[in-house]
């Protein structure tokens, strides 16, 4: 890697696994949060889904609770919290109330995904919203300087990252906020040009705020590692699997073993959409993910990984998240 090391940190979006209660699941992000911790990563963050089989993380406030009470140093944080779901000052107490006990290490990151099906979108009584706008009052609310004064305070800074495609990093750069960004603006396994004139565009558009000064980016993908490339490559089936049952059946699964995904027959369609999860991945062995992520890290000047891989097997999660700290060097 390059002189100055990005900051590394983990997404857990709280995956379940067949033949565990979905407590198992939430506990595991916070024993995740735990391990991760001790390791020297720089940030931890949680995900929000609702009525999805396949992830418990619905409340992502009240899961970071509990990773704050089990954690010490570490940052913590929402990646993200779906402003159309929620009303902007409910949000901001929510996130204030989190730095009653993780004074100065709370972190929000915002979106504006939808809902994961039309009756799931019925059920959170989604309209159509102006993020911009919901945005900035999220942003009053933690300042003091809103029409009304949001209680509690918070105790420290609670930093706003926004989730960010095309039109999302218009909105990070005419706010001066940083941005979060993954997928096809990150040009894995596809086409690197339109995501770069899009992180061009925002640092070109970019407005400097009392939060942040200057563009920042941080980075969001799958990364796994393991001793060989084909062992990495089977610690990705679970949630290939998972991508590619939601995409066929329209429901995302818990993650199964690997045991069973090699023993499973997908239709053409399934295995069109595996191998586009593979190829949106980094996977491989420590020299390979390290040669990967650097050119990756170059190309998007990142200053922040953000490592999203998840498999079945808990034990050889943990063991690729102690190699990617390992090769992106401890702090």
């Amino acid at each position: 890697m390059s002189n100055t090391q990005p900051r590394v940190s983990l997404l857990d979006r709280t995956r379940t696994r067949v033949g565990e209660a979905e407590s198992a699941a939430l506990e595991g992000t916070v024993a995740r949060a735990t391990q991760v911790e001790q390791l020297g990563y720089d940030r931890f963050w949680v995900s929000e889904h609702h009525g999805v089989p396949g992830i418990a993380g619905a409340a992502p406030a009240v899961l970071l609770a509990a990773v704050a009470a089990a954690t010490t140093t570490i940052r913590i944080g929402s990646a993200g919290v779906m402003l159309p779901h929620h009303q902007p000052l409910v949000v901001a107490e929510q996130f204030a109330t989190l730095t009653a006990f993780a004074p100065s290490r709370v972190d929000l990151g915002l979106g504006r995904s939808p809902g994961f099906t039309e009756p799931v979108r019925r059920a959170l009584r989604q309209t159509d919203r102006d993020f911009v706008a919901d945005l900035a009052e999220v942003r009053a609310y933690l300042a003091g300087t809103a029409e009304i004064t949001a209680h509690p305070q918070p105790r420290g800074e609670v930093p706003l990252y926004v989730l960010a495609t095309g039109s999302g990093l218009q909105i990070a750069a005419e706010l001066g906020l940083p941005v979060i960004v993954g997928g096809p603006v990150l040009g894995v396994g596809g086409d690197p040009a339109p995501g770069l004139a899009a992180l061009a565009d925002y640092r070109r558009a970019f407005r400097p705020s009392e939060q942040q000064p200057e563009p920042w980016v941080a980075i969001s993908l799958d990364v796994l590692v393991a001793d060989t490339a084909a062992e990495a490559a089977d610690l990705l089936l679970p949630e290939a699997w998972a991508m590619a049952q939601a995409r066929t059946t329209g429901v995302f699964s818990p993650l199964e073993p690997v045991e069973t995904v090699l023993a499973a027959t997908p239709t053409r369609r399934q295995q069109h959409f595996m191998d586009r999860t593979a190829a949106a991945a980094v996977t491989g062995t420590p020299a390979r993910v390290e040669s990967r992520l650097a050119e990756l890290i170059e190309r998007t000047g990142a200053a922040e990984l953000v490592a999203s891989g998840v498999t079945f097997d808990r034990t050889a999660l943990a063991a690729s998240d102690a190699a990617l700290r390992e090769l992106l060097g401890r702090p």
